[in-house]
């Protein structure tokens, strides 16, 4: 990596919700100041799952983290690290030989709760300390509220393994979100439903949204259709093997996705997945959600300023 002057956010970064936000609009501003490049630093796997050992599931992959924030935060740089590494690392080195000597950060933010190095022994108190010494900018912070509940990877993932995505959207600052290249489902959208559809797969430890129908949006090729998407087991299907799937009904689209990487985008649940007793009921059924996502969105387009 070039030895350019850089602004650094320091997190995981999960979600890339409101709380990360404060981080990284500090880093843009600062970036600003400084002329130098506004920069995250993030790790290739979840620090807490990490080093306690449990399963917990992300909100998003590395790729779309990455997306996120040059998206919505202006990001221009994102430094993924092998998180093991920088457990065996001494605080004090991760400082002065890896942020400064090595990526050449002359401005630091990072969140309250902080911890960085071996045993975690580097807190926000040490960073800060350490920076003034090494005459290193360095912005510590606060947590961030909304409702009174502290906005948390966390928090955003029983949102979303409950299905409720409108308040994980008010909580993320955007909707949340999949992306992946489009797989061959078992066409029977397209063939037996009437509808074109792209089958996803939700990425290895990333957490599934609640079983049930979302509207959603897809974007692919700087195009953006509204989709009524299924996630679940599709339970009508005779020959169903039990493997979960992201199968969206594009609205207005009439077209081969196949390969593309799409993104998805998911607004709001209209209802839980449920056996049909027939195809033909199914469809109508999708028609029906398709009319409602319909309308969903342009209520939607009506109240956004």
């Amino acid at each position: 990596m070039t030895k350019e002057r850089r602004v650094i956010a320091l997190g995981f970064f999960d979600g890339v919700h409101n709380g990360h936000g404060a981080l990284l609009n500090m880093v843009t501003r600062r970036a600003r100041e400084l002329d130098a490049v506004p920069t995250a630093f993030t790790f290739d796997r979840q620090p807490a799952a990490a080093i306690t050992g449990t399963k917990v599931p992300l909100l998003t992959c590395v790729e779309d983290r990455i997306w996120l924030m040059r998206r919505y935060y202006g990001i221009q740089e994102v430094v993924v690290s092998n998180f093991d590494g920088m457990m065996r690392m001494d605080w004090q080195d991760f400082i002065v030989k890896y942020l400064v000597e090595e990526l050449g950060v002359v401005h630091v933010v990072a969140g309250h709760d902080f911890h960085f190095g071996y045993m975690g022994q580097g807190n926000p108190q040490r960073l800060k300390e350490k920076c003034a010494q090494l005459g290193v900018g360095c912005d510590i912070i606060d947590k961030v509220e909304q409702d009174g509940i502290t906005v948390s990877s966390t928090y955003i993932r029983t949102l979303v393994a409950q299905g409720e995505m409108e308040r994980a959207r008010q909580f993320l600052g955007h909707p949340h979100m999949l992306s992946d290249q489009v797989c061959h489902g078992k066409k029977i959208g397209g063939e037996k439903l009437g509808f074109p559809t792209v089958n996803l797969r939700v990425p290895e430890k990333v957490i599934v949204p609640a079983f049930g129908v979302y509207a959603t949006k897809v974007y692919f090729k700087d195009q953006c259709y509204s989709a009524v998407t299924n996630v679940g087991v599709r339970p009508t299907v005779e020959d169903n093997d039990g493997r979960i799937t992201v199968e969206g009904f594009i609205l207005d689209f009439d077209g081969d996705l196949y390969g593309e990487l799409v993104r998805m985008e998911f607004y709001t649940r209209l209802r839980g997945e449920r056996k049909f007793e027939s195809f033909q009921a199914l469809s109508e059924e999708i028609g029906r959600n398709a009319q409602q996502t319909r309308d969903y969105f342009q209520k939607l387009a009506q109240e956004e300023p």
